[in-house]
């Protein structure tokens, strides 16, 4: 899913991402996901980056706002549910384990700007 005028990083990105693996995937209680927002920034050498979370909230809010973090807030371009549809939903333990792996596995792959992962 290449992005038009995106960052040079994209393939990269998109390998790290497919490369994980949720074991909880759509088992019994399954509630929580992870999801990765488009970051844009001008000011910045590289202006786009990448912002990893977790949830169990509906996706919507999170783009609405709600309890975004700042860097969402700011910079988000949009969700890239593309890259976490094969992971979600999961169990709460794993969901927060695979926020952590996913934004330390861009930031391995070479993704200048990544935010979350916490």
């Amino acid at each position: 899913m290449a992005l038009p005028s995106g960052p040079t990083w994209w393939p990269i990105a998109e390998r790290a991402a497919k490369g994980l693996k949720a074991t909880t995937r759509k088992a019994q209680g399954a509630r929580h996901s992870v999801y990765v927002v488009l970051l844009h920034d001008p000011r910045r050498g590289e202006p786009w980056g990448l912002y990893v979370g977790q949830t169990s909230r509906d996706l919507d809010q999170h783009k609405t706002g709600y309890k975004a973090s700042g860097p969402v807030r700011r910079f988000g371009v949009r969700l890239v549910p593309y890259l976490t549809e094969h992971l979600n939903p999961m169990r709460q333990w794993e969901s927060l384990d695979l926020e952590a792996a996913l934004a330390e596995a861009f930031k391995s792959a070479g993704v200048p700007w990544v935010e979350g992962g916490h």
